[in-house]
């Protein structure tokens, strides 16, 4: 039998209109949006391109070549063929716009207000002369409090500047309350508000009950001579308490020394103390209230290579997309996120550096709960640090939600908070370098999850948690398993130099197993809140809703009672009796070994477990540890725990790993 056939021009005419080629298209700041947008005939806008791809083939390349592109509208990518946004070298996408026109102050009345020793340094610029007359608006923000996008911003050659605040550094006190924690009002300490008389929209920050929760406020008046400050409702989450903390913001007579700003919203005047010389200085402000880059309802587009930055709200939405990914970006200087990803399956974001966000860094949020469906979202390879520059609290690094999503090889760095906060179901925590959290907070956890016995499935396996502690009440905790958090298997992490390793608060289930701890205090907590003091939380009606969030998952039917089979069976007992929980063959070099609180040891299944009291008798070197051969953990089994493969590796987008 001939097993060839004869291929007809037809045929091959049938085959190339069945596969589509994919265009190129491409972009420069010389370009003309009127051109053909080839290499030599480059678009000068990034829409432009992006109009171009809708009508061709599909799978479209475009190159943004080297330079500044202001984006006033969102760059939107829906449905249809897949798209690329490939960044050149230098390419950056600005949610703002680069203003020039400082000189020294010539109004008398901005002079008079600013510190005498401002006088000479600080500059002024009109915004609305160069056509920037949206400024936003300063908003109640932070826990609690609905998300926003911030106010204008300013940004000094890459770095945010200060709105000028005081004190500079540090809190003030709250002295007293004197119409009680909910009255609206706080006492302070000094004489510092009396240099405010003109100042007309004011605000407050404070951590001013809890240490886990700021917010933002505005003043509504001083009383100087009792010392107190009125504020607008609605006041300070939780209320105001005496010895908590606060500092005022928004204030020309507070603009005081390099990086601090200060905007005259009636005038349309900036001022700014300069950080450093103003010649060939790069000064943005933020205009763009909507994503950078929005993302829906599409299939495999790509972000690659670009920065994205000074934007007032999330640089990246992704809704209800599948296999998006964005690789190899810098997303910086943002009001609130750097990206976001709700709903679809199969989207990641890969060795981006996110820094210097007003809230967090990713979110991401996909998977069905009721069905246990995981959605494979994925965060991967990301240095993230210094976020939460607006809202301090609950706006971490990374947050899954959903169910089966994962980071890996992450570096968490640098934050007044959390580094993760995760719920839903089956997610895997992995290879994760995490240090220098929690730094303006208290009770708090670098990996944090609470009150839902149906969050099950989490996997936090081969982290290494150093220096993990905070200035406030309560401690910092590695991993916190808050409020009765359930079925979390915490599995050959290192923990150095943490107020707490692994925490248990309450919780069911959970197995804490063949990590290294060292110098913690203590390594593990485990304790039994849900019959103490936070029964009345747990009880049918109570605060935390555990037995609504129980019914709302079928939690004694399939899929759950299959895949959680403790679960099913959680109402035959005291479901708040802390049962079914494992601590073995873990290493404890120094510190303290072990926290029990409202529970006995018996309650909890130890095993295997290696104190030590010195941290002596382990070798560590900076960046790497190593047990010596003869460790009688490893006879007993104890797994080595690979060190090269935690944290940030090279790959195609991240060609080498920036120093701490």
């Amino acid at each position: 039998m001939n097993r060839f056939r004869l291929v007809t021009p037809c045929l091959l005419i049938a085959l190339f209109t069945l596969t589509p080629i994919a265009a190129e298209f491409h972009v420069a700041p010389t370009g003309n949006d009127g051109a053909a947008g080839d290499a030599g005939h480059p678009f000068a806008t990034v829409s432009r391109a992006l109009d171009a791809a809708r009508t061709a083939s599909g799978g479209d390349v475009i190159f943004i070549h080297r330079g500044v592109y202001p984006i006033t509208e969102s760059l939107r990518i829906t449905g249809g063929d897949p798209v690329t946004l490939r960044g050149m070298s230098g390419a950056r996408l600005i949610g703002g716009r680069v203003i020039t026109g400082f000189k020294p102050i010539d109004n008398n009345d901005a002079l008079q207000r600013l510190p005498e020793e401002a006088r000479g340094a600080v500059m002024q610029c009109d915004l609305r002369a160069q056509g920037v007359d949206d400024f936003g608006e300063l908003k109640v923000r932070g826990f609690g409090r609905p998300e926003e996008h911030a106010a204008l911003e300013v940004f000094f050659n890459g770095k945010p500047l200060t709105l000028a605040q005081w004190p500079n550094q540090g809190w003030a006190p709250i002295t007293g309350a004197p119409e009680g924690k909910d009255g609206g009002v706080f006492t302070y300490e000094g004489d510092r508000p009396a240099r405010w008389s003109k100042a007309s929209d004011v605000w407050l920050h404070g951590y001013w009950t809890q240490d886990w929760a700021d917010s933002y406020v505005k003043v509504n008046h001083f009383d100087l001579d009792a010392k107190a400050i009125y504020t607008e409702p609605p006041h300070g989450v939780y209320g105001y308490t005496k010895g908590q903390r606060w500092m005022a913001l928004n204030l020309l007579e507070e603009l005081d020394q390099p990086g601090e700003w200060y905007l005259d919203r009636d005038a349309g005047m900036l001022y700014l103390w300069p950080p450093e010389t103003m010649k060939d200085a790069e000064v943005i402000v933020s205009m763009l209230d909507d994503p950078i880059v929005s993302i829906e309802g599409a299939n495999g587009a790509r972000i690659e290579r670009l920065t994205l930055e000074a934007c007032r709200g999330t640089a990246v939405t992704i809704r209800d997309s599948k296999n998006v990914r964005v690789a190899g970006c810098v997303i910086r200087n943002t009001g609130q996120k750097g990206v976001a990803v709700s709903g679809g399956e199969e989207c990641q974001v890969v060795s981006c550096d996110v820094y210097e966000t007003g809230e967090g860094g990713i979110s991401i949020s996909g998977g069905d709960r009721a069905s246990l469906t995981p959605a494979h979202h994925a965060a991967i390879n990301n240095d993230i640090f210094r976020y939460g520059r607006w809202v301090q609290t609950y706006q971490p690094a990374i947050s899954l939600h959903g169910v089966g999503n994962r980071m890996a090889h992450n570096r968490i760095h640098d934050s007044p908070h959390a580094g993760v906060l995760f719920g839903g179901n089956d997610h895997v925590l992995e290879l994760n370098e995490v240090y220098n959290l929690c730094q303006q907070t208290g009770d708090v956890g670098a990996f944090y999850i609470g009150r839902d016995w149906t969050m099950r499935g989490h996997i936090v396996r081969g982290n290494y948690f150093h220096d993990i502690s905070g200035p406030y009440k309560y401690a910092s905790n590695s991993v916190y398993l808050d409020d009765a958090a359930s079925g979390v298997t915490i599995i050959g992490n290192i923990f150095d130099h943490a107020d707490v390793g692994a925490f248990i608060g309450g919780g069911r289930d959970n197995l804490v197993e063949n990590n290294l701890m060292v110098d913690c205090e203590p390594a593990v907590h485990v304790d039994g809140r849900g019959i103490g003091w936070a029964a009345k939380y747990i009880v049918k009606g109570g605060e935390w809703h555990m037995y609504d969030k129980l019914s709302a998952m079928n939690f004694d039917q399939p899929p759950y009672s299959e895949r959680y089979p403790k679960l099913a069976t959680i109402l035959d007992g005291d479901p708040a009796f802390p049962a079914g929980n494992r601590v073995a063959l873990n290493i404890s070099y120094g510190g303290k070994w072990l926290e029990l609180q409202n529970i006995k040891e018996s309650d909890v299944d130890f095993e295997n477990n290696f104190v030590f009291e010195s941290s002596d008798g382990i070798e560590w070197r900076k960046d790497h540890y190593q047990l010596p051969k003869d460790h009688p953990a490893l006879a007993a089994g104890f797994k080595p725990i690979d060190f090269d493969e935690i944290g940030l590796q090279k790959d195609e987008w991240r060609k080498s790993i920036p120093a701490r």
